[in-house]
């Protein structure tokens, strides 16, 4: 048995398919994956993310602490509630975690972490806190809810108290705001709108119970899944680990190269890497034959292997076979994908391949 969420007697009231998840008891779907995933595209959904980790980071230090701890810079944080999504690289360059970390004020940081790395991400930075006058605060307290969809927003907003209500309304993308226990961002990872709401344990089961009276429909993993992957979003230990770097990983953007004298973790090996060249590119698939497009398929190029399919999948928005790859440089608009050792045909695309309710890419 592993861990479970505050939510975890919500999920089996609504016979939930549990299963095991980086150490915790997770719903899968509640009946249709397929459902739950049109449902986050047309209307809105929630989902129990209360497995992942707020840490709160704090102190007179706390600012050079997670510039030199993360390969993004939290210097560009300069408005209270701005995000920033980064990864936690090692000193070969790897990614240890890919996190979202918030500025909150003055030496008041929260980062979110993925439910499997917590652990090692912890310990990982109380290794590189030596030095710094800083705190780092694993908010155990906290659950975690995330309603997403083109009517997220709108079926959220009532339920809150009316100062964090007033305030969410305002919220811009990829900005947070809080009021007494309860910080509300305006974030996700299916593509679509909506918020994150990190809140207190005791009353996440209330807030859930009343999202689903307002009309939001339960979500697993399965279409958490499927909703990343059409919006081009990386899993981690899938699209990237602590042996692949950003620069492979389609996460370059997310490095921030200046100001050139920050000295963050990993920065050394990912210039020789950029010196080097002959990076592995990170592009999206279309699967033009039959079959479906699975993570650890070998992708062809002029018939010989010289890629990898990293996460892969149907696309129920599209109504076709998608995937992310690691493939060589070289990569033209076609190759081809081992389906049980036959070679099937498919397309060299850009993703995300959905978003905001459509698809972007055509399947014809």
């Amino acid at each position: 048995m592993g861990s479970r969420t505050p939510l975890f007697a919500e999920h089996v009231r609504l016979g939930a398919r549990i299963v095991p998840f980086g150490g915790w008891d997770m719903p899968l779907h509640y009946g249709s994956q397929l459902e739950e995933h049109h449902a986050v595209r047309r209307a809105a959904g929630m989902f129990d993310v209360s497995h992942m980790r707020p840490v709160d980071i704090e102190g007179v230090q706390a600012r050079d602490f997670l510039r030199h701890l993360l390969a993004n810079d939290v210097a560009r944080l300069t408005q209270p509630g701005k995000a920033l999504y980064s990864c936690m690289l090692n000193p070969e360059g790897g990614v240890i975690d890919d996190l979202i970390v918030y500025l909150r004020g003055p030496e008041h940081y929260r980062l979110v972490v993925n439910a499997a790395t917590a652990a090692k991400d912890l310990d990982w930075m109380a290794q590189q806190r030596a030095g710094f006058a800083v705190d780092i605060r694993p908010r155990e307290d906290l659950a975690m809810i995330a309603v997403q969809g083109p009517e997220a927003r709108t079926k959220t907003l009532p339920l809150l108290a009316a100062p964090l209500a007033e305030q969410a309304q305002a919220l811009a993308p990829f900005f947070a705001t809080e009021h007494e226990d309860w910080f509300v961002g305006r974030t996700g990872y299916t593509g679509e709108d909506g918020f994150e709401i990190m809140l207190p344990a005791t009353e996440a089961a209330t807030l859930w119970q009343a999202l689903e009276q307002a009309g939001v429909q339960p979500c697993g993993l399965g279409a958490r899944d499927t909703l990343r992957l059409e919006a081009g979003m990386n899993l981690y230990g899938q699209d990237m680990d602590e042996e692949t770097g950003p620069l492979e990983a389609g996460l370059g953007w997310t490095v921030a190269w200046e100001p050139t004298e920050r000295d963050f973790i990993g920065r050394a090996a990912l210039s020789a890497q950029r010196e080097r060249g002959g990076l592995r590119r990170f592009v999206g698939l279309v699967l033009e034959g039959r079959g479906v497009l699975r993570g650890h398929q070998q992708v062809l190029i002029d018939g010989e292997v010289d890629g990898e399919i990293t996460s892969g999948g149907f696309a129920p928005t599209l109504g076709g076979s998608i995937a992310l790859a690691r493939v060589a440089p070289t990569i033209g608009e076609r190759c081809a994908v081992l389906i049980r050792d036959k070679a099937v045909p498919a397309r060299v695309v850009k993703p995300p391949f959905a978003r905001h309710g459509k698809a972007l890419i055509d399947l014809a």
